[in-house]
């Protein structure tokens, strides 16, 4: 359960890492009335939150093969 878990958060890591305007579509454009582009800030964000998911996945599936 906990590789399965752990393979999830990787994909959304990597998801997140490599397509942030996705990642806004989903979160946060339907609070906004306009429909623009989101910032680069909240680009950069995204992308470190991705790392840190990915990062997470993978140690998550490292420990789910050694325990």
């Amino acid at each position: 359960m906990i590789i399965l878990g752990s393979i999830f958060l990787l994909i959304i890591g990597v998801l997140m890492l490599c397509f942030p305007n996705v990642a806004y579509s989903i979160a946060e454009s339907w609070k906004s009335d306009t429909s623009g582009e989101p910032s680069g800030l909240y680009k950069i964000h995204i992308r470190i939150g991705g790392i840190a998911c990915s990062f997470v996945g993978i140690a998550g599936i490292i420990a789910g093969l050694l325990l």
